[in-house]
């Protein structure tokens, strides 16, 4: 089911009577997702995107804009009669009801020429739990499964009414490290087999990357970037996409271009071409710096940490923005890593300039 967003706006009154002022939530996105596709909303904790989800599930309605599934206008369809799968951040399972209960309790609810026969329901509650691999736990309640189990359970329900399309509300934001990988692996595994166009909700742009066919980067309800996840870390539309994308995170320093070099302190560290002398800021991906006794990059060396197949040096300088500078290099490196300061050359696909007073991207 294609998904159509035109100029989709939510706004919140203010509550502070002395000093009125709306609060945007979501403001003026566009955007069209293709039948089948799994899309990742993007961003820190206020961005949006779980108000647009809810614009999309119709528990919320829109200040403005329209949002179309395929070629109907849902914009103002309750939400029952939208045909969405919602999966909540908390999973909210009926803690009294099986597991089996809770799959078909979303069945049990269609009235008139939708009603279903017990035995039907039954059936689609099996295939359901059979698609999320939770079928030899149906006589179970949701206190006696792990916190992967019930996330399963959640996703099943979603899926047993065959949406339309399948909204994900940071759904694993509650489970440990590796149970989060594996689960991912698993929603990824699950859309790829029904073809519900998916839209993921997440803070976490790891699991973004990992499983989306796009990614949407937003930041106080406006959208930033839209892309596939890799073109949109390597070339990222602005700082805060570059700053937001990435672990760990990219190396920002106070920077100037001077006849054609950017320098980082009294350094030249690259050559950029035409962009306008003045200060900027640049920014550099930690696997984009190499290890070299004669590079143009010099920082105090601070620590080397031993992380297997790869080391992080861990160094500090004077015109950056982070507490700590962290360079990805290949464990080969590190006996070649000592002494009070350590030199670098800088991989140029790795570095990247932007305007100081607005981040725009300039190189």
């Amino acid at each position: 089911m294609k998904v159509t967003l035109q100029n989709l706006t939510k706004i919140y009154p203010s509550r502070n009577k002395k000093q009125p002022k709306e609060v945007v939530a979501v403001s003026n996105f566009n955007f069209e997702i293709a039948d089948g596709q799994l899309i990742g909303l993007l961003g820190p904790s206020g961005c949006g995107k779980s108000t647009t989800l809810n614009l999309l599930s119709g528990l919320q309605k829109p200040t403005s804009g329209k949002i179309f599934f395929g070629d109907d206008d849902v914009t103002d369809l309750p939400a029952e009669n939208r045909g969405v799968g919602l999966v909540f951040q908390n999973y909210a399972l009926y803690p009294h009801l099986t597991v089996k209960q809770n799959i078909t309790f979303p069945l049990e609810n269609l009235k008139g020429k939708d009603k279903l026969s017990k035995e039907k329901m039954a059936e689609m509650a099996l295939e359901a739990a059979r698609l999320v691999q939770i079928d030899e736990l149906m006589d179970r309640k949701p206190a006696e499964l792990s916190g992967g189990q019930q996330q399963r359970v959640a996703i099943a329900r979603a899926l047993v009414k065959n949406p339309r399309i399948l909204l994900l509300d940071e759904p694993l934001s509650n489970l440990d490290a590796r149970l989060r990988l594996q689960t991912r692996e698993e929603i990824r595994r699950i859309q790829r087999s029904t073809g519900i166009t998916t839209i993921f909700v997440t803070h976490d742009q790891e699991e973004a990357m990992s499983i989306s066919d796009l990614i949407v980067v937003m930041k106080e309800g406006v959208v930033h970037q839209i892309g596939k996840p890799q073109e949109v870390y390597d070339e990222p539309a602005n700082l805060f996409v570059a700053k937001f994308l990435g672990t760990p995170p990219i190396n920002v320093f106070n920077a100037a271009v001077k006849e054609g070099k950017l320098f980082i302190g009294e350094e030249a560290v690259l050559n950029v071409g035409n962009i306008a002398e003045g200060e900027v800021v640049a920014a550099i991906r930690p696997e984009g710096f190499v290890v070299d006794k004669n590079g143009v990059f010099t920082c105090d060396l601070e620590r080397v940490e031993v992380m297997g197949r790869d080391i992080s040096v861990v160094a500090t300088h004077k015109e950056s923005q982070n507490e700590v500078i962290r360079a990805i290099v290949g464990s080969e490196n590190l006996a070649s890593v000592n002494g009070a300061t350590v030199r670098f050359s800088l991989k140029r696909n790795k570095v990247y300039v932007f305007k100081k007073e607005n981040g725009e991207r300039l190189f």
